[in-house]
């Protein structure tokens, strides 16, 4: 048995690791691409929902502001979402300098609307009326020069009604480093890339940090409006492009943008819980996820210790079972190693995956907790 149990736990680990590897293949790479062809007129406005942004705005609208798609043909709009901090002074000192950008102030966040969305509706309201993409961008991203340019000749090629990039994540505090790399393989290990991007899917897969939609999907899907209350508004409004006949494709944009989406333990169990549920498929599958999870990550370490303990007692079984137990471990430590080396973070960082992942099953909990109490807390905001 003990043997059976080790081999099973290699084999199942060397599985894990290919298919991780596969999806990472099935992921298109956008490439920047400072000289790319774009259509005669492609008149493109960028909608910034902000709020409590002050932190990040500056570098963000700075980035924007260099980019090398035509001035005249992009516009910057950020859209203060009821801040008590100075997001909309920082974006309007900038606006006094730059004619392509604008800050305006949201209105009053109508009942059952997020926050988000009512932000992302009203810049869209305002963009300019012969817009011909609306490009949605968190305040917390920064783009390489050629991002506009290089999605927008992407989303042409392709035929494309919505192309979503997603950034290179910026991982600072301890928290970030240990929890957003686990969780990142978990979606790469639960999730078939190959199925849900396939146009006759009825599933999708997006990142709301960067959306580039063609204004016509847009306006036909009806926009924010048509997601209000929803708490994943980019997955949502990407499902209704796609139900409406419009081809969605999510890409690798790690060379065209970066984002940091949270800076330490409270903002990442607050950002990370409020829907969590979602992001893993709904409340069932969150269930099974959880002990699952916990399980594999007591497995890395138990496996091999325990065969240990019995081979250096004398069991030759043991000491047989040891070989595939120590090789499977040995891999899914490797793995979370090479993570941390993508990340630009320390080595040691892989080395503490099991802890990362029973922090997540915590978190996975605590978002099942907000869904059933129905209500949900972000920003300052409580959303039912």
């Amino acid at each position: 048995m003990e043997l059976a149990l080790s081999i099973a736990w290699l084999a199942f680990v060397m599985w894990l690791i290919l298919r991780a590897y596969a999806q990472r293949d099935l992921l298109p790479v956008a490439q920047p691409n400072g000289s790319a062809p774009i259509e005669a007129l492609a008149r493109v406005s960028v909608i910034i929902p902000a709020r409590n942004e002050s932190a990040n705005i500056t570098r963000c609208l700075n980035s924007l502001l260099q980019q090398t798609y035509p001035a005249d043909l992009l516009n910057i709009i950020v859209v203060d979402d009821h801040s008590t901090d100075a997001t909309f002074r920082i974006a309007s000192s900038l606006a006094r300098q730059w004619p392509q950008l604008q800050a305006i102030r949201s209105p009053p966040l109508p009942p059952h609307w997020i926050g988000k969305c009512h932000a992302c509706w009203f810049g869209a309201n305002n963009a300019p009326p012969d817009c011909d993409w609306i490009c949605f961008l968190d305040a917390d991203v920064v783009a390489a020069p050629d991002l506009v340019r290089s999605a927008l000749a992407a989303a042409q090629m392709g035929e494309l009604d919505l192309l979503s990039l997603v950034p290179r994540q910026r991982l600072g505090s301890f928290a970030e480093r240990l929890i957003i790399p686990c969780g990142l393989y978990l979606m790469a290990f639960s999730q078939d890339l190959a199925t849900v991007q396939a146009q006759q899917s009825d599933k999708v897969v997006a990142s709301g940090q960067f959306m580039l939609i063609r204004k016509e999907a847009y306006d036909s899907a009806a926009g924010h409006a048509a997601v209000h209350d929803v708490i994943c508004e980019d997955v949502g409004l990407a499902l209704l492009i796609k139900r409406g006949g419009g081809r969605v494709m999510l890409q690798d944009g790690r060379s065209l943008l970066s984002a940091r989406m949270y800076v330490g333990w409270s903002s990442l169990w607050s950002g990370l819980s409020k829907n969590l549920v979602e992001t893993l498929g709904g409340p069932a599958a969150t269930l099974a996820t959880i002990p699952a999870v916990v399980v594999l990550s007591l497995a890395s370490l138990l496996l091999p210790a325990l065969a240990g303990i019995s081979c250096a007692q004398g069991s030759t079984a043991s000491c047989i079972a040891l070989v595939p137990a120590g090789l499977g471990t040995a891999a899914a430590f490797g793995l979370h190693i090479a993570g941390s080396l993508y990340f630009d973070i320390p080595f040691w960082y892989g080395l503490l995956f099991p802890l990362g992942y029973a922090i997540g099953a915590c978190l996975a909990i605590e978002s099942l907790r907000r869904r059933w109490r129905g209500r949900i807390v972000w920003k300052g905001r409580t959303y039912p």
